[in-house]
Parts: C-alpha cells; sequence; structure tokens
C-alpha cells in the first residue's frame, strides 16, 4: 500500500511555484529579441497591439473572479486590480497608459481599439484565460494570477534596454511599466498569501502548480502566434493571402 505524501511545507510549496519562473515567456525567443535590440519596429507594434487585447482582458478576468468570491475582504482587496487598469479617480489606468505606448511606437489609438491586429492565436490563449476565470473555483482562479511573481523582473528589464536599443520610441510610452513595478509587487503578496493558505493538501498544491503552468502557457503561446506572424512572416491564411481575414471582434 502506498503512502499518501504530505503536502510540501509553505517555503517548499512557495519554492515549487516559484521555480515555475524557468518556463516565464521573458524566456522566449521573442522577448529575448526586443530584449536584445533585435526586433523591427513591426515586431514591436505587432506586440503592442496583440498585448493589448490582454490589457483589456485583465479587468474582466479580475471581475469574473470576484463574481464567484463570498469574502468580502477578498473583494475588497481585488478590486483594485481592476481599479489599477480601467483607472478611477485622478488615475488614468493600465488600459490607457497602454494605449499611450501603443502611440510611443507609431499605432492609431483607433487601430489598437478596433482589435483588428489581433492574432487569432493571440485571442484563443487570453480568451481560454478568461473563460477558466469565470468557471474555476474563485481561489483556483485568483491564484492563476500568480505568473506575477515573475512580473517586476520583465517591466524592469523592458525600461532598462528598450530606451537604449529603440530610440525612436517615445519615452512617454513606458509609463505603464514603470507603474506596475509597484503594482506587481503588491499583488504578488495577496496572491501568494491567497495559494499558501488555500492549497492544504497534496491535491490542491498539485493542481494550482498545473494551473500556474496553464497560464504559462497562455502568455507563451501568445508569443508563438507573434513569432509566427511577425518573425517567421507566416500570419493566419498566409499561404491563401496577404489581407488579415481572420475575424476581429470579439464574438461572445
Amino acid at each position: 500500500m502506498t503512502t499518501q505524501p504530505s503536502p510540501l511545507s509553505a517555503q517548499a510549496f512557495e519554492a515549487a511555484l516559484r521555480a515555475k519562473g524557468a518556463y516565464y515567456h521573458i524566456h522566449h525567443p521573442y522577448h529575448i529579441a526586443m530584449h536584445n535590440g533585435e526586433s523591427t519596429p513591426e515586431q514591436i507594434q505587432g506586440w503592442v497591439a496583440n498585448r493589448f487585447y490582454y490589457q483589456t482582458n485583465i479587468p474582466i478576468k479580475d471581475a469574473a473572479i470576484m463574481a464567484n468570491c463570498p469574502q468580502p475582504e477578498t473583494r475588497r482587496k481585488w478590486v483594485q486590480r481592476i481599479l489599477d487598469h480601467d483607472g478611477y479617480g485622478g488615475s488614468e489606468g493600465g488600459i490607457e497608459a497602454w494605449l499611450r505606448l501603443g502611440e510611443a511606437v507609431g499605432l492609431k489609438r483607433e487601430t489598437l481599439l478596433s482589435e483588428e491586429l489581433v492574432l487569432p492565436g493571440v485571442r484563443f490563449a487570453v480568451d481560454a484565460y478568461v473563460n477558466f476565470a469565470r468557471r474555476a473555483c474563485w481561489q483556483e482562479a485568483a491564484c492563476s494570477s500568480l505568473t506575477e511573481l515573475f512580473a517586476p523582473q520583465i517591466h524592469q528589464s523592458r525600461l532598462d534596454s528598450w530606451p537604449q536599443h529603440y530610440p525612436w520610441i517615445d519615452a512617454a510610452g513606458y509609463d505603464y511599466f514603470r507603474s506596475r513595478l509597484g503594482q506587481a509587487n503588491r499583488d504578488v503578496e495577496h496572491g501568494l498569501a491567497l495559494a499558501l493558505e488555500y492549497c492544504d493538501s497534496v491535491e490542491k498544491q498539485q493542481r494550482m502548480l498545473e494551473i500556474l503552468q496553464f497560464k504559462l502557457d497562455i502568455l507563451w503561446s501568445m508569443l508563438d502566434a507573434m513569432s509566427m506572424a511577425y518573425t517567421l512572416n507566416r500570419p493566419p491564411y498566409h499561404s491563401v493571402t496577404a489581407a488579415r481575414v481572420w475575424h476581429n471582434q470579439r464574438l461572445v
């Protein structure tokens, strides 16, 4: 008879979560090229336009988590994530800051808002994330955000390398990355505390590691789609037409 292994200690479980950083999209060749100054303006613009779809879905994802959460104390903390992106009071919010990033790299605001440049692979990946947040229990959905463990590094790397490599980008466009340095650290503290409290069994810990991998898969798949379109010059239907014939509207 096999003995059921005991859950990892809080310290060991946190270490296991952080070890997933080896698969964070900062290690994707597309992101490495951007960091090293090897990306063309089209590749930077493609990334900004497609990532904008992810940014606009973050508050939708967070609203879905809160809709399933019965704990007022958790909702009071989690709602700040929505406000960070949508803005409130005198704060413009992350979505507006990303629109200014788009303008800084040469994209029109209307183009970003139209979602006409969003690749199907990116749309499918982001939609899968939102649908998971709607359907999963709120604790699992909340902890899927734990890729924030690795986010401060990626924001700082852009602030360090992009101005040096891409002088054609208006420096005002980097405000989003600056604002997220502090916000991401705050969100990590809350999300990690939730994960350590909720995952009190072997099964929950293993499932949470799988959920975190799922989120990493989403981020990696987004860059795979961009690599096909902007690095290999094989966008969807490239063998049939050069036109962007794929759907560009939210259908559900």
